[in-house]
């Protein structure tokens, strides 16, 4: 698969797993709606890793990347889910865009990657503030749980140091037996989870939550986990973290076309300042005005095992 279309994938399946994982909630409960979608998902990641016959290795660079990405997996998205009950979906695509400041931040310091120049760094400042033209109107502050806004915000943190944590091990991994180990670590956690803390099987299930739960298992899990996991060994983790820049206006749009949700010139003006902070993050972020410092330590590749 070439990266330009896997890149657009990601983009796609991001863009509506927000709106999904609201819907998948609505009648069983946040932990049994993320367990089911991702116990189905593991089921269908085995398969077409035995199908495939791609191997899992299971030595000391693999475990450490398993964990890594299981991190990102369990702990991220059960504050993704947890807090989705108290915010709108919208806001979720919002929060995450604050990761490509933190995914720079932690970047710059283990990967050496120069990642906060000027130039990005006032892209990133651009793109959020359009961001939130777009989706923080006034009169929706008085809707905004608190909780629910630092459950969002530290999912953000745990996904990007997950990500550039698996960057920085640089296992030459299969995506597939990325997603399948992280999974296997990830899926004991949730069914602990779910039943420690909540134990209950719905009584009834609508058809909009059970299809939400079976893309987010199809989609969320089994394609878009490894699409993300084959980026992130092809891309830098900076050039990964722009997805969720991009995303939140494909949500968007989907929300216009499939929800009748009106796009004002308030949406249209951070759009364009969406745009021009993309452009500034491309363009200008390649001066390097503000470099890495020569203290921050370069990759190491683990070659034992």
């Amino acid at each position: 698969m070439s990266v330009p279309i896997a890149y657009l994938g990601i983009i796609l399946i991001w863009a509506t797993t927000p709106l999904a994982i609201k819907w998948s909630g609505e009648e069983a409960g946040f932990l049994f709606g993320v367990t089911l979608r991702m116990l189905l998902g593991y089921v269908i990641c085995l398969l077409l890793l035995w199908a495939l016959r791609i191997a899992l290795p299971w030595h000391v660079q693999a475990r450490r990347t398993y964990l890594a990405a299981g991190m990102g997996i369990f702990a991220s998205m059960v504050a993704v889910y947890w807090g989705a009950q108290y915010i709108p979906s919208g806001l979720i695509s919002v929060l995450f865009g604050l990761s490509p400041i933190l995914i720079g931040l932690f970047a710059s310091h283990w990967l050496n990657e120069h990642s906060l120049t000027p130039g990005k760094l006032l892209g990133i400042l651009l793109a959020l503030g359009g961001l939130a033209l777009i989706f923080i109107p006034r009169d929706l502050h008085g809707q905004i749980a608190p909780q629910g806004v630092a459950a969002i915000l530290l999912a953000v943190l745990l996904h990007s140091l997950s990500a550039v944590w698996v960057k920085r091990i640089g296992s030459p991994l299969h995506p597939m037996a990325i997603n399948v180990g992280a999974l296997s670590l990830a899926v004991p956690l949730y069914l602990l989870a779910w039943w420690g803390l909540d134990g209950r099987l719905p009584t009834q299930f609508d058809s909009r939550s059970m299809l939400a739960i079976i893309y987010l298992a199809l989609f969320g899990t089994v394609l878009g986990f490894n699409l993300y996991f084959y980026l992130i060994k092809r891309i830098s983790a900076g050039a990964l973290s722009l997805v969720t820049l991009i995303t939140p206006v494909l949500a968007l749009l989907i929300g216009y076309l499939f929800n009748g949700e009106a796009i004002t010139s308030t949406v249209l003006i951070g759009t364009g300042a969406i745009l021009l902070g993309l452009l500034s993050y491309q363009y200008l972020g390649k001066q390097k005005t503000l470099t890495t410092p020569p203290s921050a330590p370069v990759e190491q590749k683990n070659t034992k095992g």
